[in-house]
């Protein structure tokens, strides 16, 4: 039912980034030449490590005993130890999943690593230290890595809108329909990754493999929760209760940011590309949708992000024009006039035959089967 790769078997072969990959290609090839190993813990691959050649390798955050480092270095091997006392691991192999990112909510959410992340990230930004500012890109750098080994071959269609949406409104269960049938249909949905309409949307994406009774019984349940403030303990903990109940839903991507420290992300995207720079986060997010993008009301955020896809699509920069659905005539046209300006700029281009404005969510989906041809 739907495309997003069981797992990440696309990176380049010489990428380690389990234990597992790492007994395999040592057993394997008898060599880690020129191999990249990242954030692997080797502190019990010491004998490994002592006799196989590891000339011209790169060890990225892996813990390793000191006469195990000591040889590599010696081989020619850069190593780059772990950064210690860190809330995260900056070179991470993989995204993150909610239950790595909301560990510890049972304790309230200050003490989840997403909430530490949070509080290292306002405390560094305010020192301009050199050396923290460097640690989150080489994080967001890693996370980008990761995000397109997961998304290979997939068939992405980004959801945009504000996170002000609550839940146990129509609005909020409209966009969990959207997100229910992109997922069936075969896309992989990805949003922001923060909550209101991008939480709808993943947790549509969440409930496809179930009959349509689930979804209606998740809205009604989280509708007791229904903002992040004033708590987001009881917000999240509201979500990880539907997870248990209907354990194994359908894959989604969230792409949040730690820039909005105030917005927390939502836990029915399986996987969470979440970054320290919105800017990256952003142009990724838009330029990962390669089947298009539906835009559901929102305010300054999803202006910002309708541009920031109509620009490549004027310029045809990513090659093709992606589809562009605006959902809500009323929003686009009176409220904040986007879609005169969007029409405008793709008369007599190829994006005009890739643009839509729809009235009911109910009719994107369609909209876009249209737009993508």
């Amino acid at each position: 039912m739907q495309t997003m790769p069981a797992h990440a078997a696309h990176h380049d072969d010489r990428e380690i980034e389990t234990l597992e990959e790492f007994d395999a290609t040592v057993s394997a090839r008898g060599t880690l030449a020129g191999h990249r190993v990242q954030a692997v813990d080797l502190t019990d691959r010491t004998r490994e490590l002592l006799t196989t050649d590891t000339a011209g390798a790169v060890f990225l955050g892996c813990a390793m005993r000191e006469e195990a480092a000591t040889k590599v270095r010696a081989d020619g091997a850069l190593v780059f130890p772990p950064a210690p006392d860190l809330p995260f691991d900056p070179y991470r192999g993989h995204v993150y999943s909610p239950d790595e990112l909301f560990e510890s909510l049972p304790d309230g959410y200050e003490a989840t690593p997403d909430a530490r992340a949070y509080a290292w990230f306002q405390r560094t930004k305010a020192d301009r230290d050199i050396y923290a500012s460097m640690l989150r890109a080489v994080h967001d750098d890693s996370v980008s890595d990761a995000l397109d080994e997961l998304l290979s071959g997939a068939r992405v269609v980004g959801v945009m809108g504000g996170h002000a949406m609550a839940r146990g409104t129509e609005e909020y269960a409209g966009a969990a329909r959207l997100g229910r049938e992109l997922a069936r249909a075969g896309f992989t949905v990805a949003t922001g990754g923060g909550p209101g309409a991008m939480e709808a949307a993943n947790l549509g994406a969440y409930a496809a493999p179930f009959g349509d009774e689930m979804l209606t019984e998740s809205l009604e349940l989280l509708a007791k929760a229904p903002h992040f403030t004033p708590s987001i303990t009881q917000w999240a903990t509201a979500a990880f209760e539907i997870r248990m109940r209907w354990p194994q839903g359908g894959r989604s991507v969230g792409i949040p940011t730690w820039f909005y420290g105030h917005e927390p992300p939502n836990a029915f995207a399986s996987h969470i590309a979440k970054y320290f720079a919105n800017a990256t986060r952003e142009d990724g997010l838009l330029a990962r949708s390669n089947a298009g993008v539906v835009f559901l009301p929102g305010a300054a955020g999803t202006v910002q992000e309708i541009f920031d896809n109509a620009t490549p699509n004027y310029y045809e920069s990513r090659g093709e024009p992606t589809p562009m659905v605006l959902v809500n005539r009323v929003h686009w046209t009176e409220k904040l006039p986007t879609w005169p300006l969007l029409q405008s700029l793709a008369g007599g281009r190829s994006m005009e035959a890739r643009i839509a404005l729809v009235e009911r969510i109910e009719q994107a989906p369609e909209a876009l089967k249209r737009l993508g041809g």
